[in-house]
C-alpha cells in the first residue's frame, strides 16, 4: 500500500462519497478498507467510495477504454461492489473537473453498468445519461412492520423496488433492508424507494440503498421512481413520442429526471467537492487488520 494516499470528499444532493484518485490502479482497496474509510465515526465517512482509475488500467473496464478514459470503480459503504451509482457519477465527473482532467461540456465515464454520458454545465449542474430502465415482469411486495405495499420492479443497471405510500414516515427507520417478496425477485438484494406525491410530475422519496442503509439521495433510485411514476400515471414516452420530466425531491435536495422517447433517462443535479486530504496508511492497515 502506498505510504501516502490522497483522498477527497464530495456529495451529490448529500449522497456523500470518499474519493480515492488512483489512475494506474495501484492502490489495494479490499472491502474492509472501504468500510473503514466510509465509517462515519472511526473513518472519513461516506455512503460509498469512488475509486478513480483509468479504464485501461482496470481489468473490468479495459474494454471500455476506447470510449471512456476514466472508470468509476464504485463501492458501497460496507465495501461491497455496486454496478452503478447515479449521484456517484456526477461527483466523479466533478472530481475530474476539479483535478483539471476534464473541462465543462461532455465526457464519458466507464462504470460497471456501462459507459455513461455526462454533461458538466456552466451553472454547476451535472447531467448524466443513465441508460434505459428495464421493467421486469412479476408482482413484488415490500414491507415495513405491519404495513405492506405493492412495488414496481425497475432495473437501472441495479435493482429497485418502488412503492407508493401515503406518508414517507411509513418507511420506518430504514436501517435494515425492508423485507420483500418473492425472494426470487432480487437474489442479490435491492434498493427500496418509498414515494409520495408532491404535485403534478413532482414526487418525493426516501430510500434504503443495499449495502449502505438509508441515504440522503439515490440517483438511480430517483430515475427508477420517475419511470415507475410515469407508468403509474399512464405515461410512456416510447408510446407518446414526447419526453416526460419529473422533479424528484430526496432528503438531500432535488433531482430532475427526464425520460426520452428512445428510452434514455437523463438525471440533472448538483455535485460538490468539499474537502481534500491524506489517509493515514498506518491507521488504514490497522483497520483492515
Amino acid at each position: 500500500m502506498s505510504t501516502r494516499i490522497a483522498f477527497l470528499k464530495g456529495h451529490g444532493t448529500e449522497n456523500d462519497f470518499v474519493i480515492v484518485p488512483d489512475p494506474e490502479n495501484a492502490i489495494d482497496l479490499p472491502p474492509a478498507a472501504v468500510a473503514a474509510l466510509c465509517d462515519r465515526r472511526a473513518g472519513i465517512g461516506g455512503d460509498g467510495l469512488l475509486h478513480v482509475v483509468r479504464s485501461a488500467a482496470h481489468p473490468e473496464a479495459a474494454e471500455m477504454a476506447a470510449e471512456a478514459e476514466w472508470f468509476m470503480d464504485y463501492r458501497n459503504g460496507d465495501g461491497s461492489i455496486a454496478e452503478m451509482c447515479g449521484n456517484g457519477v456526477r461527483v466523479f465527473a466533478r472530481y475530474l473537473q476539479h483535478a483539471g482532467l476534464v473541462t465543462e461540456g461532455d465526457l464519458a465515464v466507464a462504470t460497471r453498468g456501462g459507459v455513461k454520458r455526462v454533461h458538466l454545465a456552466k451553472n454547476g449542474d451535472v447531467t448524466v445519461g443513465m441508460g434505459r430502465a428495464r421493467l421486469p415482469e412479476g408482482d413484488v411486495t415490500v414491507s415495513v412492520g405491519e404495513r405492506s405495499w405493492p412495488a414496481r420492479n425497475v432495473n437501472m443497471g441495479n435493482p429497485h423496488a418502488v412503492a407508493f405510500v401515503d406518508d414517507l414516515a411509513h418507511a420506518g427507520n430504514l436501517y435494515a433492508p425492508p423485507p420483500f417478496s418473492p425472494a426470487t425477485a432480487y437474489p442479490d438484494g435491492v434498493n427500496v424507494e418509498f414515494v409520495v406525491d408532491r404535485g403534478p410530475r413532482h414526487v418525493a422519496l426516501r430510500v434504503h440503498e443495499r449495502g449502505s442503509g438509508e441515504t440522503r439521495s439515490c440517483g438511480t433510485g430517483a430515475c427508477a421512481v420517475a419511470v415507475a411514476t410515469a407508468r403509474r400515471d399512464g405515461t410512456d414516452p416510447a408510446v407518446t413520442g414526447t419526453p416526460v420530466t419529473y422533479t424528484v425531491d430526496v432528503p438531500g435536495g432535488r433531482l430532475v429526471i427526464t425520460e426520452r422517447p428512445d428510452g434514455e433517462i437523463e438525471m440533472t443535479g448538483p455535485a460538490v467537492i468539499v474537502a481534500t486530504g491524506e489517509i493515514d496508511t498506518e491507521w488504514l492497515e490497522n483497520a483492515v487488520g
